[in-house]
């Protein structure tokens, strides 16, 4: 672990802009697992911009400012999913992976952190999470040896006057199976039929808990990785699923339903985050509603089918909390990835004025 402190003198470097600071970072690739040489980037130039910093044992950057009673945690994630963009900026739109998701959020956060005056009252902790799109490795970290702090923002895009208040629970299952090889004509099913046969069973399980209800609150499955062969003795398959379930779902019989329909396969679930809501009239809500509104914005509050760190520090930490940050959460994972530098610019006032009234 590495750690770095303050001196009493601030830096006389000049300190990044929050467009500079976003490029720059979008220049660094970090792939789940591979978050180590942006976590060193930004321990070091924040050090340089007055901030306290620190990689922790888990590899989450750990960037402190200011001083009082009162503790504002900003949680976002350095890593991002596969898939190299060139990053460029095209007009007010700037590409790169992590643009949206959720580099263009954390870089607004730390901008906005550094507009606040050291002895304002208030100790700000921004943190970078390692290995958010995979097991929120770096979360589970911060769950487990983190005090919680009096209010928590998640840097996910939200689009600037969007104020996300809940989240849907993410189940991860895997399903193998090996049987004897047979003659395709033959009346066995191979491995990868009954794969095939297990998916369907799940997508009628979730249409059946769903019926006619929206998006929000359905049960949604996916395919997200499957591999099926032979090597002339025996026939295997394997399959990665994920199912959103949605408020009010009890995790515990929703598994217990798809345990019974694995049949032969092997079963093996990986992760079960509950969904999540937070409490759209607490303080921290409100003076996201009023930072919009005096910059312009109609504020609305957003409910994510998607998953986010959310899901597993609210259940650990129980306090106020929400998810804010700049971005079109249409482009997470997209190819063309990219944010508007004037939407980016918009949340770092928005952040800017919501840290400053707490």
């Amino acid at each position: 672990m590495s750690t770095l402190s303050t001196p009493a003198h601030a830096s006389t470097r000049r300190a990044l802009s929050g467009v500079e600071l976003l490029t720059a970072m979008l220049c660094i690739p970090s792939v789940s697992g591979d978050e180590a040489q942006l976590a060193s980037f930004l321990a070091g130039d924040l050090y340089a911009a007055g901030f306290d910093t620190r990689v922790d044992a888990a590899g989450n950057l750990v960037a402190s400012r200011g001083e009082g009673c009162e503790h504002v945690a900003l949680v976002g994630h350095l890593d991002t999913v596969p898939g190299r963009i060139a990053v460029r900026q095209d007009g007010d739109s700037l590409y790169g992976r992590g643009a949206v998701d959720a580099k263009g959020p954390l870089a607004a956060a730390l901008t906005a952190v550094m507009r606040q005056p050291r002895d304002g009252g208030t100790r700000f902790t921004v943190i970078g999470a390692v290995g958010e799109e995979t097991t929120s490795r770096g979360a589970r970290h911060l769950a487990e040896t983190m005090a919680a702090p009096d209010q928590l923002v998640i840097l996910e895009p939200s689009g600037w006057q969007g104020v996300t208040i809940a989240y849907k629970g993410s189940v991860r299952l895997q399903w193998s199976l090996q049987v004897p090889a047979a003659h395709s004509a033959g009346p066995s099913m191979s491995a990868a039929d009954r794969a095939f046969a297990f998916v369907n069973a799940l997508h009628q399980l979730a249409a059946a808990r769903s019926g006619d209800a929206g998006r929000f609150d359905r049960v949604d499955v996916r395919v997200l990785r499957c591999d099926a062969g032979s090597d002339g003795l025996r026939d295997r398959a394997h399959v990665d699923i994920g199912v959103r379930v949605p408020l009010g779902c009890d995790l515990d019989e929703l598994l217990c339903d798809v345990r019974a329909l694995a049949g032969e396969g092997s079963l093996d679930v990986t992760s079960a985050e509950p969904p999540v809501r937070t409490d759209r009239a607490s303080r921290l809500a409100r003076r996201f509603v009023q930072a919009i509104r005096a910059q312009g914005g109609s504020p609305r509050f957003k409910l994510k089918t998607g998953t986010s760190d959310l899901n597993v520090l609210v259940p650990a930490w129980r306090c106020p909390a929400i998810a804010y940050g700049p971005g079109d959460s249409m482009l997470d994972h997209a190819p063309d990835e990219h944010i508007e530098i004037s939407e980016f610019e918009r949340s770092v006032d928005v952040l800017d004025r919501v840290l400053r009234a707490l």
